[in-house]
């Protein structure tokens, strides 16, 4: 996929930051080029002045689905350094939703799996329809987290529930996502769209500097000990896949 191809959309509009995950027929599955476009936008937008708030949605009524499953076939064939781009491209987007002044909200519908669950997992605030499919379905697949979940999903939610969550593989609605910390606030179908737009819309108006302060405060803390975790994760994810290929992991799924 070029670079000419706008896998990723980002707009402004009223203080708000528009980003869109833009490949609605493959449910928004990350290839290095939607990472490498969701860095750019948030690194574009979170520069500009006139954003006090930026909001991730995905296309076509999903979140996103995770990793695509082709492109890490393909670039595990051509190597385990070519297979790493992948993953550091997606790392450094989520490590942009830390870095940029403003909040970043995650609005979740339909489906949010593994990777799609560790982008909502990065963003710092999370939005989530009540009946989204939200899950860290890797092991389901004989995989491993390789977009932050082994390291960001304990700081959220505590080890237990993040074991038990990556273990199991188990899928929750928003609600559920509400009740464990992994959401802010949940909606009802007919009302998520307006509940997400009155939010952010909010967010908008406040003050630049007390928001952005208020997001640097609070984020740093959990930032300084994040950064070797994800590097230790992105080597065993890379290291898991070379040894056992994606393609036994795609029998495995089909056949769970």
């Amino acid at each position: 996929m070029g670079p000419d191809v706008s896998v990723v959309r980002h707009a402004i509009a009223d203080g708000i930051g528009h980003i869109t995950l833009n490949r609605p027929d493959h449910m928004n599955a990350v290839t290095t080029e939607l990472a490498r476009q969701l860095d750019h936008a948030l690194n574009t937008l979170s520069g500009n002045l006139s954003v006090n708030v930026i909001v991730i949605r995905g296309s076509g009524g999903n979140f996103c689905a995770g990793g695509d499953i082709a492109e890490v076939e393909r670039l595990t064939h051509e190597g385990p350094e070519c297979l790493r781009t992948l993953f550091d491209a997606f790392r450094r987007a989520c490590d942009a939703i830390s870095a940029a002044d403003v909040p970043v909200v995650a609005a979740v519908e339909g489906v949010a799996m593994a990777g799609g669950f560790e982008l909502m997992q990065a963003a710092d605030i999370v939005i989530v329809r009540d009946d989204a499919k939200i899950a860290d379905n890797h092991i389901n697949f004989a995989m491993i987290p390789g977009g932050g979940s082994t390291q960001r999903l304990p700081r959220v939610v505590g080890h237990q529930i993040a074991l038990g969550l990556l273990l199991s593989g188990d899928r929750l609605s928003g609600s559920d996502a509400v009740r464990l910390g992994l959401a802010y606030r949940s909606f009802a179908p007919n009302e998520f769209d307006k509940g997400v737009s009155h939010f952010v819309a909010q967010l908008a108006g406040l003050d630049r500097t007390a928001v952005t302060t208020i997001k640097k405060l609070v984020r740093d803390p959990r930032a300084r000990s994040l950064s070797q975790g994800l590097d230790d994760e992105i080597n065993a994810v890379v290291g898991h896949i070379t040894r056992q290929g994606v393609g036994e992991f795609s029998r495995i799924g089909r056949s769970s």
